[in-house]
């Protein structure tokens, strides 16, 4: 492997082999748990160092600003922690740092932070196997290109890199990039495997151009839809295409096809539906001082599509819905909508305080036809929508806000 790529970053203009990465372990003298970065390649080093002494780490994000820090970990300052490492690695090969990293110290735990579109984030630590429960290893792996589109310090990330890492891949950086180099570095690298959000897909839109060396598509994190699905069909015209259910509290459960999830034998006495929440299970999770009862509470509303399996579909992020004068408005619906109207390339939906009616719906749109009007999209949504559902507040801009983690901001 002395001149496979580990990891290309074309913003950083870096490109890292893996036996580079096997160089710049074995010179590591010092080791600090907790990994503040903005280069993505030194979290992955860092995360790796960290399998490798058995120690854990924590994973701040690199925009974390000291009053943030302070609130989560309970100082300002991360960088006086610095320790000496404490045995030489010696690492000659990726296969021998690959067998090192698959059984990890016992001790070794990784601690990362909720990634919610509202609130503080919170602290969850995971095990090596509860991280990486879903990472498929075997011969049908081993050539695959992961365009790396999460943010590393995050759940969706982390399994990205478990899954490449522990399978000897390349890892292309594809997330924050704008749409030409993103297509640019997927034909160049002949990248076969991408997980994203719906809100990363989106920004490639519209679907005229086909990668065809592309073989797997993952979405998740926001709710996905058959209009995407449609559009990620053209697009990746040789590629499966898989929904999944992820968290930062359990990781990846369930995957499908479409919209609907369907809870296998398995996971069937681990997951519940109570007043359309979706429960899980205590020993499904990681660890974190929130988990107090048996049953967690994940906050997603659900609608139920059958009993046997239990299959349900994503409705909503019970926080995120809006109430307007009494009324309960899911900005995942008044977002379909809008999406559907020509000369829309995507939107967002939120709240602003109002005294009259408690909330009233905003969004911003980002448009592809400068002759889409305000007007124009109130019509074509009185179409669809009933009138409380309609944004009083009207946006244009170039690109729609996202979270940390590449999701539509909420608040």
């Amino acid at each position: 492997m002395k001149d496979t790529v580990f990891f290309k970053d074309s913003l950083c203009s870096l490109s890292i082999s893996w036996e580079q990465l096997l160089n710049n372990l074995n010179k590591k003298k010092l080791y600090n748990p907790y990994c503040k970065s903005s280069s993505f390649y030194e979290i992955f080093e860092h995360i790796i160092l960290s399998m490798l002494l058995g120690e854990e780490i924590i994973l701040l994000d690199g925009d974390f600003s000291e009053q943030e820090i302070e609130a989560l970990v309970g100082q300002k300052d991360t960088t006086t922690f610095d320790k000496p490492v404490s045995s030489v690695l010696s690492l000659s090969t990726s296969a021998d740092l690959i067998t090192k990293i698959s059984s990890p110290a016992s001790l070794w735990k990784i601690t990362l932070f909720t990634s919610g579109t509202t609130g503080l984030p919170k602290k969850v630590s995971h095990t090596f196997s509860s991280i990486t429960r879903f990472v498929r290893k075997g011969d049908a792996h081993l050539n695959a290109v992961w365009g790396f589109a999460y943010n590393p310090t995050h759940m969706a990330g982390l399994q990205v890199l478990f899954q490449a890492l522990l399978n000897g891949n390349t890892i292309i950086r594809l997330f924050q990039l704008p749409r030409d180099l993103i297509i640019h570095e997927i034909l160049v690298n002949k990248i076969t495997n991408i997980s994203a959000t719906p809100t990363f897909y989106r920004l490639l839109m519209p679907p005229d151009f086909k990668l065809p060396s592309v073989q797997r598509i993952t979405s998740g994190g926001e709710k996905f839809d058959k209009t995407m699905l449609g559009q990620l069909s053209i697009m990746f015209p040789n590629a499966k295409i898989t929904n999944v259910y992820a968290s930062t509290e359990a990781g990846t459960l369930f995957a499908s096809v479409d919209d609907a999830f369907s809870v296998k034998k398995d996971f069937a006495s681990f997951v519940k539906i109570e007043n359309n929440e979706l429960y899980i299970h205590q020993s499904l999770l990681g660890q974190s001082e929130q988990f107090q009862n048996e049953w967690y509470c994940t906050g997603d509303l659900v609608e139920t599509v059958s009993q046997t399996p239990l299959t349900f579909r994503f409705v909503s992020r019970k926080d995120e819905m809006i109430n307007v004068g009494g009324y309960k408005v899911n900005p995942n619906e008044v977002e379909e909508a809008i999406r559907r109207i020509d000369g829309v390339a995507d939107v967002r939906v939120y709240s602003k305080s109002n005294s009259v009616l408690g909330n009233i719906i905003c969004c911003e749109v980002a448009r592809l036809n400068p002759e889409l009007t305000e007007p124009l999209v109130r019509t074509e949504l009185q179409k669809s929508l009933q009138e409380f559902k309609i944004p009083r507040l009207v946006t244009f801009v170039e690109k729609v806000q996202v979270t940390r983690t590449g999701k539509i901001k909420r608040s």
